[in-house]
């Protein structure tokens, strides 16, 4: 049985090695191995630059989905507690009863800007009050929060 000279030898630890970019088949072929290595370290250079800037997008609409996921929460809350004063005026509740004071007091802030626009229908008395003013401060906020999240995602895309 003879032996083929298919084994591979083991490069030499002391003599300085070619880059794997630098062969035959390579974009660099005619290049000296300087150059080849040269090159090699460049396009490997540009590719973890390529590589850093995707991270840093990738962070950043990371970033923003964690921000929007936020907003939205809060604004959802937002829209709890005006549909309960919604639902407490319609239903004629009583302002001095510690719950509905609580909602009241809470959500003042953020219907005040809207109270005077419309307004608001009365029925069964003066009592049961049809705020038109809590729904306009709701679909306001609603509104403002979908622009929000719209420019939120334009800047993490850039």
């Amino acid at each position: 049985m003879s032996h083929s000279n298919n084994h591979q030898q083991k490069p030499d630890p002391h003599q300085p090695q070619r880059p794997e970019a630098y062969n035959a088949d390579s974009e660099y072929r005619g290049y000296s191995p300087e150059q080849a290595q040269y090159h090699a370290q460049e396009a490997e250079a540009q590719r973890l630059r390529q590589e850093g800037a995707r991270v840093i997008k990738a962070r950043r609409v990371t970033l923003a989905g964690k921000l929007t996921q936020m907003l939205s929460y809060l604004v959802g809350v937002l829209e709890l507690l005006l549909g309960a004063r919604f639902l407490l005026r319609l239903t004629a509740a009583n302002p001095d009863n510690t719950f509905a004071s609580f909602i009241y007091s809470v959500s003042r802030p953020f219907v005040s800007p809207f109270s005077t626009l419309f307004i608001s229908p009365t029925f069964n008395g003066s009592e049961h009050i049809f705020d038109v003013n809590v729904l306009v401060a709701m679909a306001a906020y609603l509104v403002l929060l979908f622009l929000v999240i719209w420019q939120i995602r334009i800047l993490a895309n850039r």
